[in-house]
């Protein structure tokens, strides 16, 4: 068993999960650096185009087909002037891509020098214009631009009703996809996520006008987390990225941080085996506890010098708020905000958050969406579905989450009804972890293969769910605690938090049930499990990857994406905000996880190769970040933590960062573009060369296969003479 203390770098707080304080770095050139050789380092070339108004996140990007660049103003310093105090979404007037392929097209973005430059939106050779800002009057007046209703119509923030909130309403728009209505694609609607619990995606027409700039119709805009067929799905919780499906609709990712049921890199056979979770149990296990978000503290009180992070417990900040947008009554407050009086009537499911959602004919009124329960449950940031239209890559973010791949019976948008859809669940297992251990992460691909977790349905899925939708925060008390919580509540809810943490949550999926079909998945393989144990790895993907030893120590995979209509040769990107903790040889993670190479806390962007049946076997590391200690003459012109990546139709690449200060003289984060080695695998021939004996599969390449601009290492796993 490997017991857990709580630590600075687990995601402590929700300021830094809403990107207040991470860490980051770009440049082209290689540092000398006495941490990790190559950090930062980039093959290839990275140009800054834009910094973002202090406090805020650069989010969702989106390249109109003139080359016009839009992205998301998220949670900026209400200190910023106006209009820069206030979250929105606005684009590049000015300028456009002109899709050749270089970084030519425009001039480098200087860093912020002064005070003006830090609290304003800037970009190279263009000015941003905001198409729309939270909180404007929508929808003929009825509905606030983010803001999430009660099916009654009333605003669900913190003036109306008490209790936590993820974030502050309408303050996090993220991704952005637009979806034309003519053929010339110069009107359509804009579709935006908002972070938030409950979540919601905006729906806004818009389109560009004779003079090339675009304005946005705020009458007949609409929230469809207001809209009937949402509330019927349930609803959805931290909506972050996303993607345009190949059959042009949006597709939104729940980011829901609190799916962990065992923090960080612990298994659950660990619990089993030491007979308590003590030290060990996420947020999951609480997610129907009264006042859940409020589980940190009651462990601290209740084990002193032995409390430990409870994994993902700040994102259950806004399940009451979620319960109350589904028609639960309010529960009576105390003076000091929420409470721990339960929610008796309408609570919930949790395994109904966490997935990636299709808005199917999305310009009707109002869209239907669907979510792909069949994809699995995370922490998702966005998917990527290949050209194929069967296969799915996606990133969970957070610690000791990573990245996952789902395949299709049959192309996703041919079933009839979605429901229907069929398919595959992977998780990747990192095989060359030997050779990669203790090397820095610029010298070293990582070569994985996918371990399939399962095969179902999306309906079966979704009936699996359902066995669960009427579990509310009283069962919680009447499950797991003795004395009656009607004659004392506090007692009951210490009773029942030390038998979650002792034996799990018995409203659940067990302990038991996920050990028993990592067991069986052994001996019988994913297809040979028992019927009633088919369920686990759809609803507790992340602990059932773990359990059978897939490489689940990708810390914050934030990001992947492919150029449009790519194929067997082209590059899939995934982005890992940041390479430590269980993943690194660091001081204190030592043998945590099986993958041990040396930390990079700016993150790695990863290149990936598809092949003739849209698998990934390799990882190759194409830019990579600064280490925390590097100062500002590194620091200020290097990525730090990069989120979003897009792929631009010329295979140029968006790198968006959800950084800090770190080591630079400014705080501010920024949009940097990505131009791949001349001759990088998009656009060549390189991965076309298939090897008759293995069908499917590309062949390993030569060791030089990565040339000069990396310093020319191989894939020995050698290090350099001299590197520390």
């Amino acid at each position: 068993m490997v017991e857990f203390t709580r630590r600075n770098l687990m995601e402590a707080s929700m300021a830094a999960a809403l990107g207040a304080s991470v860490t980051g770095v770009a440049t082209g050139d290689e540092s000398d650096d006495p941490d990790t050789p190559l950090a930062p380092h980039v093959n290839g070339e990275l140009k800054r185009f834009s910094s973002t108004a202090r406090g805020a996140e650069v989010t969702g990007p989106f390249v109109f087909e003139n080359g016009t660049l839009l992205y998301s103003l998220q949670h900026p310093s209400r200190d910023n002037p106006d209009p820069y105090n206030e979250a929105g979404i606005g684009y590049f007037s000015g300028f456009q891509f002109e899709f050749d392929g270089s970084n030519d097209d425009f001039d480098e973005l200087s860093t912020p020098q002064t005070n003006a430059e830090r609290e304003t939106v800037r970009g190279a050779n263009s000015d941003f214009t905001f198409l729309a800002r939270a909180h404007e009057a929508i929808n003929g007046g009825t509905e606030e631009l983010g803001v999430v209703q009660t099916p009654d119509g009333d605003n669900i923030t913190t003036t109306e009703f008490a209790g936590t909130q993820y974030g502050d309403a309408a303050y996090n728009p993220d991704c952005n996809q637009f979806v034309a209505t003519d053929d010339a694609r110069t009107e359509g609607f804009l579709f935006t996520n908002w972070e938030n619990s409950p979540g919601n995606v905006s729906r806004v027409p818009i389109n560009r006008t004779d003079e090339g700039e675009w304005e946005a119709d705020l009458e007949n805009a609409i929230n469809l987390a207001n809209t009937e067929p949402m509330r019927e799905l349930g609803g959805t919780r931290i909506n972050c990225y996303g993607d345009l499906s190949p059959w042009n609709t949006m597709l939104s990712s729940e980011e829901n941080y609190a799916h962990p049921r065992i923090s960080l890199a612990a298994t659950v056979s660990d619990v089993l085996e030491s007979g308590t979770g003590k030290g060990l149990r996420g947020a999951h296990e609480f997610w129907n506890r009264p006042n859940p978000s409020e589980i940190q503290s009651a462990v601290d009180d209740y084990y002193g010098d032995e409390s430990w992070g409870v994994q993902g417990f700040w994102a259950m900040t806004g399940v009451e708020f979620l319960a109350y947008y589904l028609s639960a009554d309010p529960v009576s407050q105390g003076s000091d905000g929420n409470t721990t009086r339960p929610i008796t009537d309408v609570y919930p499911n949790p395994y109904r958050y966490g997935y990636h959602i299709d808005f199917r004919e999305p310009t009707a009124d109002p869209p239907q969406p669907v979510k792909y329960y069949v994809m699995g449950r995370a922490a998702w940031e966005a998917p990527d579905i290949q050209s194929d239209r069967k296969t799915v890559y996606g990133c969970s973010d957070g610690d000791n989450k990573g990245i996952y791949k789902f395949v299709a019976d049959e192309p996703i948008d041919g079933y009839d009804d979605p429901m229907d859809l069929a398919g595959t669940l992977y998780a990747p297992m990192v095989t060359n972890e030997e050779a990669a251990r203790e090397l820095p992460p610029a010298k070293v691909d990582l070569e994985i293969e996918w371990l399939a977790l399962g095969h179902a349905t999306n309906r079966e899925v979704e009936e699996w769910i359902a066995e669960y939708d009427y579990v509310t925060q009283e069962d919680y008390l009447e499950s797991h605690a003795e004395t009656n919580w009607e004659d004392d509540l506090e007692t009951a809810l210490e009773e029942a938090d030390r038998e979650v943490v002792d034996n799990g949550n018995r409203d659940y999926i067990s302990d038991e049930e996920v050990v028993l079909w990592a067991e069986q998945w052994e001996d019988e393989g994913p297809e040979g499990v028992s019927p009633d144990l088919r369920r686990v790895p759809f609803l507790e993907m992340r602990a059932a990857a773990k359990e059978i030893g897939a490489t689940i120590e990708f810390n914050k995979a934030e990001g992947v994406d492919s150029v449009e209509g790519a194929g067997p040769g082209d590059a899939v990107y995934f982005a890992i905000s940041e390479l430590n903790d269980d993943m690194s040889n660091e001081a204190g993670y030592e043998d945590v996880g099986e993958v041990q190479i040396d930390r990079v806390d700016g993150g790695v962007v990863y290149r990936a190769e598809l092949e003739r049946d849209f698998n990934v076997s390799r990882l190759e590391p194409v830019i990579v970040g600064p280490n925390a200690s590097d100062p500002a003459d590194v620091a200020d012109d290097a990525l730090i933590n990069v989120d979003n990546v897009y792929v631009m139709d010329d295979g140029r690449v968006l790198c968006c960062e959800d950084a800090d200060q770190f080591g630079r003289s400014y705080s501010n984060d920024c949009l940097y573009v990505y131009e791949p080695t001349e001759n990088d695998i998009h656009g060549t021939d390189r991965g076309r060369r298939w090897d008759d004996d293995h069908p499917g599969r590309s062949p390993r390449l030569d060791g030089d296969h990565r040339g000069e601009d990396n310093g020319g290492f191989g894939n020995d796993g050698g290090r350099d003479e001299g590197d520390d």
